[in-house]
C-alpha cells in the first residue's frame, strides 16, 4: 500500500501487547496517528512496553488476563474511559502454554486453556464492545490477527489451530449480522514473523528433534517462502491500518492471508 493510511486519533485496543506482534502492531497504528490502549497479564512487559511505545503518541495499559472473564470486562471499560471510546479492537493472543506440543501429549486442561484464550476470549470481547457499539449507535471494526496454520495445519501448534480456526467464522459473522449498522470484522491469516515466541516455539521444537536451531529457522520459517524472510513489521502495520479505515469498508467479513506465499494451495 503505497498511501500511509491516517487514523485520525481512532481509539484501539491492542491485546497481548507488550511484545512480539500485538506490541509491534500497537507500534504501527501509534505511528499512523493512531490512539491505542496495550494489554498483558505481566505488569512487567506491559510497563517496558509502555515506555517504549509512550514517545510515539497517546498509549494506556491495562493488566488482563485474556483467560479471565473480569479482566475481559475490565479492559473494555477501562480502554473506553481512557480513549473516551474505544472504535476498534485488534486481537492477538500468545501461546497455549503446553505448545509446541503433539496432540497426544495435551491434557484436559491444555484444551481448556485453548479454547479460552482463541475462542472464548475473543467472542466475549466482541459481545461486550458489539453491545456497546450498538447502544451507542457507534459504528467499530474488529480485526482477529490468526495464523496461516488454520488452512495447513502445524502439528505441534494444533491446540491453537483448531480452537482459532472459529476467528474466521466469527469475523464472518458479526459483518453479516451488523454490517448494516456499520460494524464489521476481518481475519487475518499470518506466516512467519520474527517474534520472541516464534523463537522460543522454534527452539522448543528443535530440541525435541535433536536439531541445530539455526538449521530449523532457516528450513521451517526462511525455507517456507520465496521471499526467504520474514514478515516486515511496517508491512502488518499497513495491512491492519487499511482494515481500520473506511477504505475497507466493502471487504467486511473477508479473511486476508499475509503470508509471503507460505501456503500452497488456494482452499477457496
Amino acid at each position: 500500500m503505497s498511501v500511509e493510511i491516517d487514523l485520525k486519533g481512532l481509539g484501539v485496543i491492542v491485546t497481548a501487547s507488550s511484545r512480539g506482534i500485538g506490541f509491534n502492531v500497537a507500534r504501527e497504528l501509534l505511528k499512523r496517528n493512531a490512539r491505542v490502549v496495550i494489554s498483558s497479564r505481566s505488569e512487567e512487559n506491559l510497563k517496558k512496553a509502555l515506555d517504549e511505545l509512550s514517545p510515539l503518541g497517546e498509549v494506556y495499559a491495562v493488566k488482563t488476563n485474556l483467560c479471565d472473564q473480569r479482566d475481559l470486562e475490565n479492559l473494555v471499560k477501562e480502554s473506553w474511559e481512557l480513549l473516551g471510546g474505544v472504535g476498534a479492537l485488534v486481537w492477538n493472543a500468545g501461546n497455549v502454554r503446553c505448545e509446541p506440543c503433539l496432540l497426544h501429549e495435551a491434557g484436559y486442561d491444555d484444551w481448556v486453556e485453548a479454547a479460552k484464550l482463541h475462542a472464548v476470549a475473543p467472542g466475549y470481547l466482541t459481545t461486550l464492545l458489539v453491545q456497546t457499539w450498538l447502544e451507542g449507535k457507534r459504528k467499530g471494526v474488529l480485526v482477529y490477527l490468526n495464523s496461516v496454520s488454520i488452512k495447513e495445519p502445524m502439528p505441534p501448534l494444533v491446540l491453537a489451530d483448531v480452537t482459532r480456526a472459529g476467528l474466521v467464522q466469527l469475523a464472518k459473522s458479526v459483518s453479516r449480522t451488523y454490517g448494516k449498522h456499520g460494524i464489521r470484522a476481518y481475519s487475518v491469516l499470518l506466516g512467519s514473523f520474527d517474534t520472541p515466541g516464534a523463537r522460543e516455539n522454534l527452539k522448543a521444537v528443535a530440541e525435541s528433534r535433536g536439531e541445530i536451531f539455526e538449521e530449523t529457522w532457516e528450513r521451517e520459517v526462511l525455507g517456507r517462502t520465496p521471499l526467504h524472510r520474514t514478515g516486515g513489521w511496517d508491512e502488518l502495520g499497513s495491512l491492519v491500518a487499511f482494515l481500520l479505515s473506511d477504505e475497507a469498508e466493502y471487504m467486511l467479513g473477508s479473511t486476508v492471508v499475509i503470508d509471503g506465499a507460505m501456503t500452497r494451495g488456494i482452499n477457496l
